[in-house]
């Protein structure tokens, strides 16, 4: 069957304008999905390399070192796409009270990203499903504080919104009227749990995205919850044992591709042009991070080795200084004692010492309230985020 639009437009007026707004059809895609050659190829693909990046987490000496620095990485650059200027160590500073001089708004809305997936990842662990209520519960949580924190958090839109352009009229894009978006939601939760249409989760995730989107029921924050979405219904299912998928790097860097794609799906139903895109982030992705997990886990090993051998009868207190940088890679000399639980005097000798051994570097060039940074750490972390 050919394919058309994947919805319909409904007529609206809008602050004096009469404009078009996209109404979704409800999911599955219809017709169905074309599954051969490329797509069904590129969906193996795919999940072969999220079985590695599941299989990968469970070998790591400390797998929660590694969500740690992970969720992280993903709040900078899915924050970033919706324009933020915060680094990673902004971020880090921030959670250590230290982060005098930067956006702070900024930084407030990735700490909130933070907070937003802790809260739906610990909820599904509740066994709380994946629903809208608990979608608004997240929209919240990460709309909380920051410059969104004024439209209407955890509440599904009351008025006309739109994408690009000054006004509903000029817009590239309009979403459906208010009015709809219960409704649209409603369908969109039928379609996560639905288990008679025979598609695989991968695709479920991906065509879920791009209807999230278009309904984009939030005034604001839809992007950021629209991505969330994914890695929450993936561990939902259990494809994914630990959130250590994120896509916001690969979306990032086809950011211009990325909303081609969903505008091709609006208007020509071309779904598979859309997930085959979706599945090659998938796979880039998982694979990225699989290469990350073995370099920091080589790294911690290389830099405790070297540390226990510059610090002699010190060994001790330096690989737990070590330890709590792992768990916190920029640190102040106070909050070391308290990860260590050594005294100030202990943790200021076994700073030096990994100072001296090229492990961290003090960042701030005074002679009081240092701050240390765990550099090579923070610098895989870095890759790609376009920041320092």
């Amino acid at each position: 069957m050919r394919r058309e639009e994947s919805g319909s437009y409904q007529l609206t007026t809008v602050g004096g304008e009469r404009v078009r707004a996209f109404m979704p059809a409800p999911l599955p895609p219809d017709p169905p999905l074309r599954m051969h050659g490329p797509l069904q190829q590129a969906l193996e693909s795919a999940v072969l390399a999220l079985g590695r990046l599941d299989g990968i987490a469970t070998l790591l000496p400390d797998e929660a070192l590694f969500l740690y620095a992970y969720v992280r990485k993903e709040a900078v650059l899915s924050s970033q796409i919706e324009g933020t200027q915060s680094a990673l160590s902004d971020l880090l500073l921030y959670e250590l009270d230290e982060a005098h001089g930067v956006p702070m708004d900024d930084v407030r809305e990735v700490a909130s990203y933070v907070a937003a997936l802790d809260h739906g990842l610990s909820r599904l662990r509740e066994n709380f499903p994946l629903s809208n209520r608990l979608i608004r519960e997240i929209h919240r949580v990460l709309m909380s504080s920051g410059r969104g924190s004024a439209k209407t958090p955890g509440e599904f839109r009351r008025s006309q919104n739109w994408i690009g352009g000054t006004r509903p009229g000029n817009a590239a894009f309009v979403p459906p009227p208010h009015t709809a978006v219960p409704d649209c939601m409603t369908a969109l939760e039928r379609f996560l749990h639905a288990e008679d249409d025979g598609l695989p989760v991968l695709l479920r995730a991906g065509i879920a995205h791009v209807q999230f989107e278009t309904i984009h029921p939030f005034l604001d924050g839809n992007g950021r919850v629209g991505r969330l979405l994914i890695t929450l219904l993936l561990c939902h299912a259990g494809v994914l044992k630990q959130p250590l998928l994120y896509l916001s790097l690969h979306l990032k860097q086809h950011r211009n591709t990325y909303y081609e794609l969903l505008d091709q799906v609006r208007r020509t139903g071309d779904w598979e042009a859309w997930l085959a895109f979706f599945l090659e982030g998938v796979r880039t992705t998982a694979e990225s991070a699989v290469d990350a997990a073995q370099r920091l886990s080589a790294m911690f090993q290389n830099d405790r080795m070297r540390a226990q051998a510059a610090s002699g009868r010190r060994a001790g207190s330096v690989l737990r200084v070590h330890d709590a940088l792992k768990s916190q890679p920029i640190l102040s000399l106070p909050a070391a004692c308290r990860r260590a639980a050594l005294s100030f005097p202990t943790v200021s000798a076994a700073m030096e010492v990994l100072a001296a051994s090229g492990i961290v570097r003090e960042i701030t060039g005074k002679r009081r309230n240092r701050l240390f940074v765990y550099e090579q750490y923070v610098s895989i972390l870095n890759e790609e985020t376009g920041n320092s």
